[in-house]
């Protein structure tokens, strides 16, 4: 009896814990942990909590570091610095440890504003590509396994005259560098031109090779975009499709894609809809993010300044609540056409970027300007999120949040 009793009294805990790294304009890259610790009660009741913490904190990356790519393989990463207060920007690369420790390998300067990046051509010749926006170019670099980085060329745009938003569009603004399922071309939204310009590359020298590009609505302004097939293996070109986010008219776009016996892309419009599904765009909203879950079932995407929730406060010892951006979860369907699910907050304020773990069930936030980093449960069978398991600060405005799996 004294054992029975025992065992349903006692807390037997045993937990888990994954690395995710933060960049932030306050000129740091941040190493977080985040803990699960499983706790039994008796023989059959099991429990679960979340914990995130700072372990590490690292400013080897300028001044203004907007944008994480992490190559596991080689435990090397890609960190780019947008130069917000500088004439350039930068590529630097940081060795990872398993103590979440980051150490510099390598800085190269680049032109301004560089905001997002995506290896290409990984075999023998590796590379990399950025997408600057204010410099309103492509960028492309070599890489090697120990972090190493060769500068390739250099891709300005220019245009005749500003777009239909003046404000915004009064040069190109390269928002985001995408590859293609194939891993033979490479994307780059045009957030200033209305285009999503369009490259494949010399598999020998890793320059790039332009092609037509998709010519997006005016002024809705082109920022991220996600390849999605109802086939997870891509296995057939004839159904893959093209969701693009637009931040200047919140609408997502869907397109057909047919690859070109010439070479290039071609595009055919499906759908156009709003970010916040079946609900009024709120004035001042901007869209940003957009991704694909790991299970392929479901898109998400997010949305700033648009203050559609009032939630409770990630401190606890804070009951003051706080207004929240939101998240919003869509279905794809075969024929390219996406499904409102759900509207669900941020956790705070301009959900600038996020990213999902490798199981699909967590997804982490990095809010700009809450200086926070949240962590949703996610449910894989609805595709909805749930509860909010765990928060930390960040200093400065947060601009990536990446797992180290």
């Amino acid at each position: 009896m004294a054992i029975a009793e025992l065992l349903l009294a006692a807390l037997a805990a045993t937990g888990t814990a994954t690395t995710l790294y933060v960049s932030s304009y306050a000129g740091s890259v941040t190493t977080l942990s985040l803990t699960k610790s499983y706790s039994s009660y008796g023989l059959t009741n099991t429990s679960s909590s979340y914990g995130l913490t700072n372990t590490s904190s690292n400013q080897d990356c300028g001044l203004s570091p907007s944008w994480l790519e992490l190559d596991k393989a080689n435990g090397i990463l890609y960190c780019i610095d947008e130069g917000l207060t500088t004439p350039n920007g930068s590529i630097n690369t940081l060795k990872t440890s398993a103590n979440g420790v980051l150490t510099p390998i390598e800085h190269h300067d680049t032109i301004a504003g560089p905001v997002s990046s995506i290896f290409y051509n990984t075999g023998k010749e590796s590379a990399i590509t950025l997408a600057h926006y204010n410099g309103g170019a492509i960028s492309t670099w070599h890489t090697t396994a120990a972090g190493q980085v060769s500068f390739i060329e250099d891709i300005i745009f220019s245009m005749a005259q500003p777009g239909p938003v003046p404000t915004r569009q009064d040069a190109p603004h390269e928002h985001e560098a995408i590859l293609d399922p194939t891993g033979r071309y490479l994307l780059f939204p045009d957030l200033g031109a209305d285009l999503v310009h369009v490259y494949s590359f010399d598999p020998s020298t890793s320059f790039l090779i332009n092609h037509d590009p998709l010519v997006a609505d005016p002024g809705s302004g082109p920022r991220h975009a996600v390849f999605w097939s109802p086939e997870k293996s891509y296995a057939r070109k004839d159904k893959l499709y093209f969701f693009l986010i637009q931040e200047l008219s919140n609408t997502i776009t869907s397109y057909a894609v047919t690859y070109q016996t010439a070479g290039g892309l071609a595009f055919k419009k499906v759908q156009t809809i709003n970010t916040f599904g079946d609900k009024t765009v709120p004035i001042g909203a901007a869209a940003a993010e957009i991704i694909k879950t790991p299970d392929n079932g479901f898109i998400i995407s997010s949305n700033r300044n648009d203050t559609s929730f009032l939630i409770e406060n990630p401190d606890p010892k804070n009951s003051t609540k706080i207004t929240s951006d939101s998240l919003a979860v869509w279905a794809p369907a075969a024929d390219g056409t996406l499904h409102f699910i759900q509207l669900a907050p941020a956790g705070g304020s301009h959900p600038r970027q996020f990213s999902i773990n490798k199981v699909g069930d967590l997804v982490s936030v990095g809010l700009q300007m809450s200086s926070t980093v949240v962590v949703w449960k996610r449910d894989l069978e609805t595709g909805e999120l749930g509860d909010l398991v765990a928060s930390v600060g960040v200093p400065g405005q947060i601009t990536c949040v990446v797992w180290d799996e």
